[in-house]
């Protein structure tokens, strides 16, 4: 290695350890073990050496023994719950087919303990869901009846402003809307 790129790695590492520290707690012993430890993950990580690779993953329980009737054992940390879905998402980020496929479930897994899902059938059904209704209201026969004919109206009430339709519906007497007083026509006599 250069002096040029040991003093770079000094550099980085008092960043990292400083950015550490002020957001950790630790007493000063701890302080010289993360120094080395940092300064020599970036000494790995410059001279291209790659680190062994990660085991995969094994199942918290066997596959075989994660569904039971009343719970489904999830294979990420080995914790029971009636229905799976939600777990995943929320604490691995997953959905069901990522789940399936990183474990190599076949796609039939199911997600919900047995027991709880027939319950929740067996509530539905006697809810009536999911079912078409047995008995449609079928139409009366139409009974042949003669068209009604229309009120007549006088042609002055369908011209009326608003107020007097209503002055008119409710028997009072209608104001004067026109800021002018009214004319009387004059005859010659």
């Amino acid at each position: 290695m250069t002096q040029e790129t040991d003093q770079q790695l000094i550099e980085l590492t008092a960043d990292i350890v400083a950015a550490y520290v002020a957001n950790n707690q630790m007493d000063a012993t701890g302080l010289s073990s993360i120094i080395s430890s940092v300064h020599a993950s970036l000494i790995k990580l410059s001279s291209g050496v790659a680190e062994e690779p990660p085991q995969q993953q094994r199942p918290a329980v066997l596959i075989k023994k994660s569904i039971t009737p009343d719970y489904i054992v999830c294979l990420e940390d080995g914790k029971k719950f009636k229905s799976l879905k939600r777990h995943l998402r929320t604490a691995y980020g997953m959905t069901p087919e990522e789940y399936r496929a990183k474990w190599g479930l076949p796609p039939d897994y199911p997600m919900v303990a047995p027991n709880y899902a027939a319950a929740r059938s067996h509530l539905a059904k006697t809810m009536g869901l999911g079912q078409q209704r047995r008995e449609r209201a079928e139409p009366a026969p139409a009974a042949p009846v003669a068209p009604e004919k229309p009120a007549k109206t006088r042609a002055s009430s369908a011209k009326a402003s608003p107020a007097k339709a209503a002055a008119k519906s409710t028997g009072a007497v209608a104001k004067r809307t026109s800021a002018g007083p009214r004319k009387r026509a004059q005859t010659d006599a």
